[in-house]
């Protein structure tokens, strides 16, 4: 192609002059490749090549120094600012605005701003006197209207802000100089530095050429127009007509000042190029639902190109966000064979940057038990679950965390971690502000070993260790007074997320993906640009500064207006050659706001009005279903009544039966499909580890709680009858009793010695407040002798039925929390921590699933009366079902026995089971023998609300 790097190469060699005394200076590193690249081809004998520079090695070269790395320069920064305002903020909360405050500096010096006058406190003193002669009329009033507005603050913001102000001048002042001291120094002290000395820097014999550039700083435009005037230096002007001319064109701004100037405006060529108007072009616009649909798009542009016009080093595909790199690189078509990637990718956004931000987080939820260092499940999890760790153990981690959900583990220990192997070991240990260092520097050492030289993966790792070596250097011999496990990990994100990987690779050959910015001077044929949003492309509007906008416009800082002009600029210079150009956007906002287009597409389409110009955007539909989801309904085929026979009593052999629980049938008479899928299907709901006391973990703790109670009772005494005078000594082992139950839940390692934190040790005093009230209410009742506890059987009956292959006997099975005897009465009780309610309107109404007051405790505690008459058939004693809802115990009304209601409001307390046993044992017949009616399929229950809380809800689309 004949872009304008080559156009300016064959410029140079035309003239026939010595290339070995001149120096060409572009704006960035790749145009510089470029620029060589087509001398190269263009040269027809041996010569000497020029130096190539960018503009910012010709100020580094003629100061004689380069700037030092951020993460020191903020921290001398922080030193600083320290002493001069007595603050004791500590360096990690400092970084965020030590890094806005190096960037406004490096901002003034740059653009040869006076810091004293900048800085100046003009609330104190009259405004603009004699010595602000060097402002415009237009600046001073800028200047005037921010101190005005100012004025009008509350006090107290006033004063914070000048507290912070007036520190600013001598802030800047004594960076420099200690800086200076240190033989340090930041990009823009070097810019200016240089700036001010040129008239006494020694005159070079090198021929100057400034190639391609835009907008310049302040101090890059004394120093070019230095060179132009004492030394003879050209510049070369990469640009258009169409947005030089139009004033309404922000891309021509800068240009158009320049154009003015009686320097800089003799070396604008006579006539200005037309190359945007006048070059036929093809350019076409697609609205993406989604930012990564725009990946499957760039494939299918791509896809599209015809064999014939694949020079793929005249493609560029432009990503102003960088999270696009990977997605796209991933849908490249097969044909595309090499690629060329010029940007800097965030390691932040890698997984390796994710492993070891974890391994320093793990180290905040560490507990020491009996000198066993003990490390919380969750960061544990996710690392088990990181490629490093799974890839080295698959087998050590995958069971790990099964046994994570399965045990409800919330602490595991070193010696159990380490099993795992080296790396393992490596990562989980006790590490201390002296050794967190070193260690992550050696786990470092560790990932990268086994990595290919060139993979990415290891540079990644190279570019976190050097920079990991930085922090330890300033950590040790800095501020290890300040550091702490908290302190390592927010410096580590600060730092860390600053960082960028650079590719690695041949820059002339393959398809081009880059940056906004890296496409400055570069021409192709075919350009892709996504992100073409805005916010995006042009970025959004928000500039840090501590500098207030309206001092930042008077002392002629750049301001977003110049921001958005030199990416104007960048836009339309991509369209100075291309012939096909492909614009995507996404229309799927963010946080709820709307996504835009960019304003430089409304530009084209408005603007431009000439043919190839798409005027109406390509929207990319992505296929979406908008039928109603189908209702799921499963037949009872052979298998599944194969299947329901394993809960029969079997006629021949040893098979033993699977038994209805009261849950089960209430699972049925809620939902079929939910009992099909739990009962039939077997899909399990996965399990995880529980360390919030849901009511579902909170109710287990109880019935452990009275159990142990109980049970320890029974051991220690040798009898089953409590007696009154019992309930008192009972009353000293109610915390035995719930640190029992704490224990088996949470399968705590060290028994007896687990110190209990959050959610626990409220569970543990509201579990004592309950044990208690139950006491109260036994004591009321006694003596009574108990028959069973929830450990002591599980009770099992058969019941007949009537199904087409003739009568069945079903299985039948449930524990009941407590069974004890009160004189002639045989109480059947549950513990509810619920609000269960103990009315029920009948027997029927247990079973009507159409019934939303369907009462399921009632229907359960019944159902443990048949249970108990079918392993007591002998029994004589009257059976009372019974509901202890704890929180109900300590009403003075507080009733535990099911009330059938009568009539309008009038109730009946059920005393003895038999009464209603025929209806109760009828109306379970019937639903048992639904369930085995082949007939009568698995279907969805049709009241929603029953789907809300189901583990199923995602399978049936509910």
């Amino acid at each position: 192609m004949d872009g304008f790097l080559k156009r300016t190469a064959a410029d140079l060699l035309q003239r026939g002059i010595d290339l070995k005394n001149i120096q060409v200076i572009l704006p960035n590193r790749r145009a510089g490749l470029f620029f060589t690249k087509y001398l190269g081809q263009l040269i027809t004998h041996p010569t000497y090549m020029p130096k190539v520079i960018t503009i910012e090695d010709f100020f580094y070269d003629i100061a004689g120094k380069r700037p030092a790395d951020k993460l020191t320069l903020i921290y001398e920064l922080y030193k600083v600012f320290k002493s001069l305002s007595g603050s004791e903020e500590t360096f990690d909360r400092f970084y965020f605005w030590g890094e806005m405050i190096l960037r406004d500096f490096n901002d003034l010096d740059q653009f040869m701003v006076n810091p004293e006058k900048l800085f100046i406190n003009l609330k104190e003193q009259k405004i603009l006197e004699s010595d602000w002669s060097f402002l415009s009329t237009t600046q001073i009033e800028l200047i005037q209207a921010f101190w005005a507005s100012f004025e009008s603050r509350d006090r107290f913001h006033q004063e914070k802000f000048l507290k912070f102000w007036d520190v600013l001048f001598p802030l800047y002042n004594q960076f420099n100089s200690s800086l200076k001291t240190l033989g340090l120094a930041y990009g823009g002290s070097i810019y200016r530095e240089v700036a001010e000395g040129l008239e006494k820097a020694e005159s070079s014999e090198m021929g100057n050429i400034f190639v391609g550039f835009n907008a310049f700083t302040g101090a890059e435009e004394k120093l070019i127009k230095h060179y132009v005037e004492n030394h003879g230096a050209e510049v070369f002007w990469d640009i258009d007509r169409y947005y030089l001319d139009a004033l309404n064109q922000e891309a021509g701004m800068f240009f158009r000042d320049y154009r003015k100037d009686k320097i800089l405006g003799p070396t604008f060529p006579e006539t200005t190029p037309s190359r945007i108007e006048d070059n036929k072009r093809k350019v076409q616009t697609y609205a993406v639902p989604l930012k990564i649909n725009q990946a499957n798009m760039v494939g299918a542009i791509l896809e599209a190109i015809p064999d014939i016009e694949q020079n793929w080093e005249e493609t560029v595909v432009i990503l102003p966000d960088e999270q696009l790199l990977f997605p796209v690189l991933n849908l490249l078509p097969d044909k595309v064979s090499k690629v060329n990637v010029t940007m800097g990718y965030p390691v932040k956004h890698t997984p390796v940057f994710t492993f070891l931000e974890a391994v320093v987080d793990l180290q905040r939820y560490i507990r020491v038990v009996n000198e066993e260092v003990m490390f919380y499940h969750k960061p544990v999890k996710e690392l088990l679950s990181t490629v490093y760790l799974y890839d080295a153990a698959p087998e050590f981690s995958k069971n790990l965390i099964e046994d994570f959900a399965r045990t409800n583990t919330l602490y595991i220990s070193t010696s159990t971690l380490e099993a795992g192997g080296p790396l393992f070991a490596k990562v989980f240990q006790q590490m201390t502000t002296d050794n967190l260092m070193d260690n992550m520097l050696g786990l470092i050492q560790m990932l990268a070993a086994p990595l290919e030289e060139n993979s990415m993966e290891r540079t990644y790792l190279y570019q976190c260790f050097k920079q990991m070596n930085r922090l330890k250097g300033i950590v040790e011999k800095e501020i290890k007074e300040e550091v702490n496990i908290a302190f390592l990990l927010r410096i580590f994100r600060q730092v860390f997320g600053e960082i960028k990987l650079p590719f690695k690779g041949e820059p002339l050959e393959g398809l081009q993906l880059m940056g906004v910015l890296e496409s400055r001077n570069l021409d192709f044929k075919r350009v892709i640009i996504c992100n073409m949003n805005e916010g995006s492309f042009p970025p959004s509007s928000s500039m840090n500064s501590m500098i207030p906008f309206n001092l930042r416009k008077a002392f002629g800082m750049p301001m977003q207006e110049q921001n958005d002009a030199i990416y104007a600029y960048t836009f339309y210079r991509l369209l100075h050659e291309a012939e096909d150009v492909h614009l995507l956007y996404t229309t799927a906002g963010t946080q709820g706001q709307v996504s835009e287009k960019s304003r430089y597409i409304h530009q084209l389409q408005i603007e431009m009005n000439r043919e190839g110009i798409q005027k109406e955007d390509s929207i990319t539909h992505i296929p979406v279903s908008l039928t109603a989801t189908r209702a799921i309904s499963i037949e009872k085929d052979s298998t599944i009544l194969s299947h329901l026979m394993r809960y029969t009593k079997p006629t021949s052999g040893d098979r033993k039966p699977v038994s209805f629980s009261p849950s089960a049938l209430n699972v049925w008479l809620d939902c079929r499909l939910k009992f099909y899928l739990n009962y039939i299907a077997g899909i399990e709901v996965p399990e995880e580890v529980q360390e919030e006391v849901d009511p579902a973990i909170f109710g287990n703790l109880v019935h452990r709680s009275l159990e142990n109670l109980y049970m320890g009772f029974i051991a220690r005494k040798k009898r089953k009858v409590v007696e009154e005078s019992d309930i008192e000594g009972l009353k000293d082992f109610v915390y035995p009793a719930v640190m029992k139950a704490i224990e088996q839940q949470y399968f705590l390692e060290d028994k007896g010695s687990q110190k209990l934190t959050g959610q626990l040790v409220i569970a543990r005093d509201v579990l004592q407040k309950y044990l208690q009230g139950v006491l109260i209410k036994d004591k009321e009742s006694a003596p009574f002798e108990i028959i069973s506890l929830e450990a002591g059987r599980k009770y099992k009956a058969y019941l007949p039925i009537n199904t087409e292959e003739g009568i069945v006997d079903v299985a039948l099975g449930g524990i009941i929390d407590r069974v004890d005897r009160i004189g002639e009465t045989v109480r059947l009780i549950d513990y509810k921590s619920g609000l269960d309610n103990k009315n029920f309107k009948s027997i029927e109404s247990l079973f009507d699933r159409d019934d939303s007051d369907r009462n399921k405790a009632a229907m359960q505690t019944f159902f443990y009366g048949l249970l108990y008459e079918a392993n007591f058939p002998d029994n004589t004693h009257l059976l009372k079902p019974a509901l202890f809802n704890l929180r109900e115990i300590f009403k003075e009304d507080f009733n535990p026995y099911l009330q059938e209601v009568i009539g309008y409001r009038q109730k009946v307390e059920v005393t003895d089971y038999s009464v209603y046993r025929n209806d109760y044992v009828s109306q379970l017949k019937k639903t048992l023998e639904e369930i085995f009616d082949k007939d009568q399929a698995f279907d969805q229950t049709t009241d929603i609300k029953k789907c809300q809380y189901c583990p199923y809800a995602n399978i049936c689309s509910r």
